[in-house]
């Protein structure tokens, strides 16, 4: 007898077949497990810093050694600064007040330095002061100082409504027919040390400059000068 074939039924329409789920416990089953990283030794962390701040420590000490070699070698030395003249206009001791103009001319030397150039730079100021009196004041120059190299120039001070007392008066007067005026002639003026091709960064020279005049006039002659000079490295 022949087999009866049972045709295979076919779904139904609007029936969907889905693929079986996974139960919770077998996904995590399928799915690897990450395990956290273990934490960095605090020894190794210390021993990091501790490398680290014996590399900066021996950058520090090489930059100082390199500078040190460069002083040795090159011998910086700070320009010889002088007044040379002294040109002096209305400055009349009857009134109340006074404006001065003064005509200061300046030597600035640097010819000890064979190698090292000075970049003077702005924001400077130069002043004359009479017993603690400001009577004028300018600017130095920008400019730059090759080295081996004497460089004289001439710059204005002016002051407006300087008041001067009595006795002050008095004194000037008395120092003008002892043809002995003296004052103060003070300078600050950013620089920069040029060494080759390399530059340094801005610092500070201070010149402070006793001087006696013969007189307040235009020919005024100076009879006495004494400069000092100081740097300021920082700050």
């Amino acid at each position: 007898m022949a087999e009866r074939v049972h045709p295979a039924r076919m779904p139904e329409k609007g029936i969907r077949l889905e693929s079986p789920r996974l139960s919770a416990s077998s996904a995590e089953a399928v799915l690897p497990v990450r395990n956290p990283s273990p934490p960095v030794p605090a020894t190794q962390l210390c021993s990091s810093r501790r490398r680290c701040l014996l590399c900066l420590g021996a950058f520090i000490l090489f930059l100082a050694a390199t500078a040190g070699i460069l002083f040795l070698a090159v011998r910086p030395r700070v320009p010889r600064y002088s007044i040379d003249g002294v040109s002096i206009s209305s400055f009349v001791l009857t009134g109340f007040t006074l404006s001065p103009v003064f005509s200061v001319t300046v030597v600035a030397d640097n010819r000890r330095n064979k190698r090292v150039g000075i970049y003077y730079r702005d924001a400077s100021d130069i002043t004359a002061v009479y017993d603690g009196v400001l009577l004028c004041e300018g600017r130095w120059p920008e400019f730059y100082h090759p080295p081996r190299n004497e460089t004289r120039f001439t710059t204005e001070l002016t002051g407006s409504a300087i008041r001067l007392t009595a006795a002050m008066q008095e004194a000037l007067t008395a120092a003008q027919t002892r043809r002995k005026v003296p004052m103060e002639v003070n300078v600050g003026v950013p620089v920069r040390i040029k060494l080759g091709a390399v530059t340094s960064w801005t610092f500070k020279v201070r010149v402070r400059c006793e001087v006696t005049v013969d007189g307040l006039t235009e020919n005024t002659v100076v009879v006495d000068r004494r400069c000092h000079a100081k740097v300021k490295i920082f700050g």
